[in-house]
């Protein structure tokens, strides 16, 4: 007669206290796959959507001062200083070791215009890369797709007493206003906004570009690796990492990823309470059974392995059944939490990982009571008989 044999006859005999104590580590492990599956879904979907939300890099000319201002650059009068970037260079960011952590390229140009007597700040940007960046801009009306086009935020339409499909002159030369951007509280509300190759036909730069706001989120490097290739490919050029908005992101993915583990770390508990209790009350009522054993010369040893061995046996159904019921609710669950579009992964490691944690807690949580069974006298135990 083998252990392993009298584990599964106990287990078959005793269906419901063996169904209770799958079901107790089935929906912990199951509680414990979901979490860590969302957790990593989400966090995917929260750096896909952070790599393109936003600028965390800027590229400048190198200049000691730069005159009006914008993203840091002072503007003075029409004058943006001796140097710009040429356009053309800006396609070497894509042949950095690290490019494949570049979301966006926003290239820049910037200068003062008349507009109706007044002086205004006129920015060319590319237009998709310039929405696609900054997706907090929306727009009444479209975008500029055209040579003889341009959209202005609040404050400068509010200023020239501009409206969404009226026209304006624009240092004597007309464009029709295709849109009027919505308050950003932030210096694009004083911005006319225009294709880039118009602007620097306007301000008399063509080919050059006054800055250029990268999106890049590196979750296994540095920023400033990055930042440091950028610079080898664009000499000539300060590149700054805005520290704080790369810490902010990487510490709210950080803090979804801690909570979901504590969450995980206090189910664990109490799955291994539920299991001691179990497996406790288990012994105590096998008292009898026990002490047969023991009379039929089962030694302590075998007594401790007998109850491991069902804990172990439920233990290896529960963390099957806990990663396939897991994986199930995180289909359901996902979509809920605004995950659509994001894949869910099986990846044999997470399903390793549930069956081996179930098997640890059962046997961990079972170790007290194997070893209590096996301390018990037979003699004791015989005289229930």
């Amino acid at each position: 007669m083998r252990l392993h044999t009298v584990a599964l006859s106990n287990l078959r005999r005793r269906k419901s206290r063996a169904a209770f104590l799958v079901a107790g580590l089935l929906v912990g492990i199951a509680t414990v796959v979901t979490l860590l599956t969302l957790s990593t879904a989400l966090t995917v979907q929260a750096q896909n959507n952070l790599e393109s939300y936003g600028a965390n890099i800027v590229v400048q000319p190198q200049a000691d001062k730069l005159s009006l201002g914008y993203g840091g650059l002072n503007l003075g009068g029409v004058s943006l200083g001796a140097r710009e970037i040429r356009e053309a260079d800006l396609a070497r960011i894509t042949t950095i070791p690290n490019r494949k952590n570049i979301a966006a390229i926003a290239p820049e140009l910037l200068g003062a215009v008349q507009v109706r007597g007044r002086r205004a700040l006129l920015m060319g940007v590319r237009p998709a890369e310039q929405f696609a960046l900054k997706r907090w801009w929306t727009l009444d009306g479209r975008r500029p797709i055209g040579g003889d086009e341009v959209i202005a935020g609040s404050s400068a339409a509010t200023t020239l007493n501009l409206r969404s499909g009226g026209t304006v002159d624009i240092d004597g030369q007309s464009f029709k206003v295709t849109g009027i951007l919505r308050p950003t509280g932030s210096e694009d509300d004083s911005l006319l906004i225009t294709e880039l190759a118009t602007a620097q036909r306007l301000l008399g730069k063509p080919g050059k570009v006054t800055m250029v706001e990268v999106a890049a989120l590196c979750s296994n490097c540095p920023v400033q690796k990055i930042v440091a290739q950028i610079s080898g490919v664009l000499p000539g050029t300060r590149v700054t990492a805005l520290q704080q908005v790369m810490k902010n992101r990487m510490h709210a993915l950080d803090q979804f990823r801690q909570f979901s583990y504590l969450v995980a770390g206090i189910i664990i508990a109490i799955e291994a309470l539920v299991v001691f209790v179990t497996m406790m009350g288990s012994v105590n009522a096998r008292t009898r059974e026990i002490g047969i054993f023991r009379a039929l010369g089962f030694r302590r040893g075998h007594v401790t392995s007998l109850v491991l061995t069902e804990a172990t046996l439920a233990s290896l159904l529960a963390g099957v059944l806990g990663y396939l019921v897991g994986m199930g609710l995180s289909y359901v669950l996902l979509p809920q939490l605004g995950g659509h579009g994001v894949p869910i992964v099986w990846t044999p490691a997470l399903a390793g990982g549930a069956v081996g944690l179930a098997v640890l807690i059962g046997s961990v949580a079972s170790l007290y009571p194997a070893m209590h069974a096996s301390r018990m006298d037979p003699t004791v135990a015989l005289r229930a008989l």
